[in-house]
């Protein structure tokens, strides 16, 4: 168990632009509309997940370094609980849909996604994530299925679909199928760079116009068990190689496993991958700054545990986690925003106007 060291929590302030706000916003933030579009999900994090960085850690965190923040409400079109398929869909399709649909509407019709979108504006786009490639989260942002689960058919998706690049696990829900086909050797004959677990790195020397990194057989390991520096790295190398091509960019990127700590009532587990999502957000911020022209925008799909901050057994002097579920809860999620257009992003509004706010910034 890491030291407890009790800090203040995170308060997010939220509403209406005013004076001091207008003040941290560049000419640049005000007027200009983003070439590129990062979006940082990490799943199942709440403002406790966040404010985990401050109790626990004598640090500053990522969250410090932005000015426009805003609240999402979360429910699904048949629940007032999301779960993290109906979720992504509405980032990525701008929908409220079932719980456990992928890009599709209540009536299973295909909703086009923003990837589809921007590509046909000749955008290129990204996905990286330390869940498989074919789990809920990214796998709304290029496939549409029924169901979640269909992770076979949600791989066999992803040949035909607009992304130029994924990075994540799952490589067995493309060459341990039920159907037998190799999926990899198909990516392959449409042009992708293939690379799987058993390669080291993720750089590649003579990289293909499209790339798909299957890094584990399904889920990355947790960042207790080795995984490193995957996801900053991942994170980067995706950015840079879709920066270099001169082309407009979208990348989403998933720090997945925040959310399975939560299910797990596993506050050390939360801690870590907080821990590892905050420094690739400060890696995309540094690019972001650095860049000029590219709108991040950090959110979350739900909160997960009901995960609280408590007093511990010395009173107020220290801090421990709890939780009140082992599921999802329908507690708001911030939104925290940088970059041209992040003031839109501030206030309170559902989940599926992120997608409606990202596309709205490239008009």
């Amino acid at each position: 168990m890491r030291k407890l060291i009790f800090a203040s929590l995170l308060v997010a302030a939220i509403g209406c632009k005013n004076d001091s706000d207008v003040s941290h916003l560049s000419a640049e933030e005000e007027t200009t509309n983003p070439k590129n579009i990062i979006l940082l999900i990490g799943d199942g994090m709440g403002v406790t997940q966040i404010s985990s960085l401050y109790a626990f850690e004598d640090k500053i965190a990522s969250f410090d370094r932005f000015k426009n923040i805003g609240f999402i409400k979360t429910s699904s079109s048949d629940n007032r609980i999301t779960d993290s398929a109906a979720g992504a869909t509405a980032f990525a399709s701008g929908i409220k849909t079932y719980n456990a649909a992928i890009g599709v509407d209540d009536d299973t019709v295909a909703a086009e996604t923003i990837v589809e979108i921007l590509s046909k504006k000749g955008w290129r786009t990204g996905l990286v994530a330390t869940s498989s490639i074919t789990h809920a989260t990214p796998a709304a942002f290029y496939a549409h299925v029924a169901h979640r689960k269909m992770e076979e058919d949600i791989a066999k998706q992803l040949l035909d679909s607009d992304v130029d690049i994924v990075i994540g696990g799952g490589e067995k829900y493309f060459n341990a199928r039920e159907d037998g086909i190799n999926y990899l050797d198909s990516l392959r004959s449409k042009g992708y760079h293939v690379k799987t677990k058993s390669d080291q790195e993720i750089e590649v020397e003579n990289p293909a116009e499209k790339e798909a990194h299957l890094m584990a057989s399904s889920a990355m390991q947790k960042i207790s068990e080795g995984r490193g520096e995957f996801l900053t790295e991942a994170s980067l190398y995706t950015i840079n190689k879709l920066k270099n091509t001169n082309d407009n960019f979208f990348v989403m990127i998933e720090g997945s496993q925040i959310d399975w700590g939560g299910h797990a009532n596993d506050h050390d587990y939360i801690v870590d991958e907080m821990l590892d999502f905050d420094k690739t957000i400060n890696a995309v911020l540094d690019f972001a700054e650095k860049d000029g022209n590219t709108l991040v925008i950090v959110t979350a799909d739900h909160e997960t545990g009901g995960y609280a901050l408590s007093s511990g057994k010395d009173g107020y002097k220290t801090v421990t986690g709890t939780f009140t579920t082992g599921g999802h809860t329908a507690a708001m999620i911030p939104v925290f925003a940088f970059g041209p257009g992040s003031e839109n992003f501030q206030g309170v509004y559902e989940n599926n106007e992120i997608f409606h706010k990202m596309l709205e910034s490239v008009k």
